[in-house]
């Protein structure tokens, strides 16, 4: 005789918790088609100057969160706070201003519309997943852009933000989650663009979690008024990377 093994209907339970957790790793792979691997940022230029290499990468990834990071998740930060009071409190005026001042904190124009690209991808393909009344009006605000602020300027860090907000995600789990893509699709980037193995790529990774643990605490104590990000390198090489003479990444 055949035993029923079937869990009956009444003692499935919907752990929310759990469910939120996959989503916002759904949100934070690296495989989310937005474009994500098509930019250096500044890396390309910086190794085909030969002043980033495998040996001082991971110094460079800690100055990165320390600064750039850093300065990314304040902006991811406040851009979830204008999410979490739902669509009656939501204001697009505030949601462009927070990205044109993060845009004039980003000196290199191929840098700048490198974020501006992927936060765009970004922010469409979370607003096509389900009916967020604050994603749809924040892309909507975004493409009827006026009064100098071009249309569809809108950055990564912000785009994910507002949509954590908007999902209902916990606030720190998002800044993490967000801060550990970052330096995975720049670790990523130096894997194309270095001889660096799939081994040593993960114990760098593996060993920048502090870092980005202390780059989510410094951003929950600065403002988007009050945060500063001095990187002279990582501008200089995203300035110079339409000049190379050949490459491999947009950015």
């Amino acid at each position: 005789m055949t035993q029923n093994l079937a869990i009956p209907h009444s003692q499935i339970r919907t752990d929310s918790a759990a469910l939120s957790d996959l989503r916002l790793l759904h949100l934070a792979d690296s495989a989310l088609p937005i474009g994500a691997l098509s930019h250096s940022f500044g890396l390309e230029s910086l190794t085909s100057a030969e002043i980033l290499h495998v040996g001082n990468l991971p110094e460079f990834l800690q100055s990165y969160l320390e600064e750039s990071a850093t300065m990314e998740a304040v902006f991811c930060r406040e851009a979830f706070r204008l999410a979490i009071g739902g669509e009656k409190a939501f204001s697009p005026e505030n949601w462009l201003a927070l990205n044109a001042r993060l845009s004039a904190l980003k000196p290199a124009r191929e840098s700048r519309s490198g974020s501006a690209a992927l936060g765009r991808n970004f922010l469409n393909a979370v607003a096509a997943l389900g009916d967020s009344p604050v994603l749809q009006i924040a892309r909507q605000s975004t493409r009827d852009a006026q009064n100098g602020v071009p249309p569809s300027v809108v950055h990564h860090s912000t785009a994910f933000g507002l949509a954590a907000g908007a999902l209902g995600f916990p606030e720190d789990r998002a800044i993490l989650a967000y801060l550990h893509q970052s330096a995975a699709s720049l670790v990523s980037a130096c894997q194309r663009l270095l001889p660096l193995g799939q081994s040593q790529a993960t114990k760098i990774l593996w060993e920048l979690k502090p870092a980005i643990l202390a780059a989510a605490t410094r951003s929950s104590a600065l403002t988007s008024d009050s945060v500063c990000s001095f990187t002279p390198l990582l501008d200089w090489g995203g300035m110079e990377h339409p000049a190379l003479a050949t490459r491999l990444f947009i950015s």
